[in-house]
């Protein structure tokens, strides 16, 4: 192997897992999933099948990452947030050919214990504040918090907040990367 995983964790076959990654306690990595290189799964984190993850994509604690999730490379998953993958759920029901995609794009953060409601698109560094409850597209570099999410500002690739002048640029204070404002969307220059 060339991937870690704990001796209590679960990995079925036909699981893909990149080299590097690392499974720590009680998860469980289901057929037909596939994980990129350096990816990091917290203690009991739920993998389903035909779930995507990219390069370097760190799930901390109590996780289920459901069919139909989609998380680029670089993302990062807080400790108890949830993913949902049908619209309207019903025990009665059986549904699964109702799974709707979630897309997490490349950079994105998702705070502790938020939801993410399936069907969503959730841009591209973007940063999801803790408890949010998303239930529409997350533009590109854009902070969400509450319930529902609601847009609050602009953060950096480093998730801090950009302060756009009156030209609609701003400079990240760490990396001072510059970015623009444009017609409600933000892009790196």
């Amino acid at each position: 192997m060339d991937y870690y995983a704990h001796p209590t964790a679960i990995i079925d076959d036909g699981a893909i897992i990149g080299e590097g990654s690392k499974i720590w306690h009680f998860c469980h990595v289901m057929p037909n999933s596939e994980m990129g290189k350096k990816c990091i799964l917290g203690q009991n984190v739920m993998v389903a099948p035909r779930v995507k993850l990219g390069n370097n994509v760190k799930v901390q604690n109590n996780v289920s990452i459901y069919t139909g999730v989609i998380c680029e490379d670089d993302t990062f998953l807080g400790p108890s947030m949830v993913f949902t993958n049908v619209i309207n759920p019903r025990s009665f029901l059986e549904r699964k050919e109702e799974f709707r995609t979630t897309l997490v794009k490349k950079g994105a953060s998702i705070g502790a214990n938020a939801t993410v409601i399936c069907g969503v698109t959730l841009g591209a560094y973007c940063l999801i504040g803790a408890g949010a409850v998303v239930t529409k597209d997350v533009p590109d570099y854009a902070l969400v918090v509450g319930n529902p999410a609601r847009h609050l500002g602009w953060v950096s690739r480093r998730g801090l907040r950009l302060h756009f002048d009156e030209k609609g640029e701003a400079i990240c204070p760490e990396s001072k990367e510059r970015y623009q404002l444009k017609n409600g969307a933000v892009a790196l220059l």
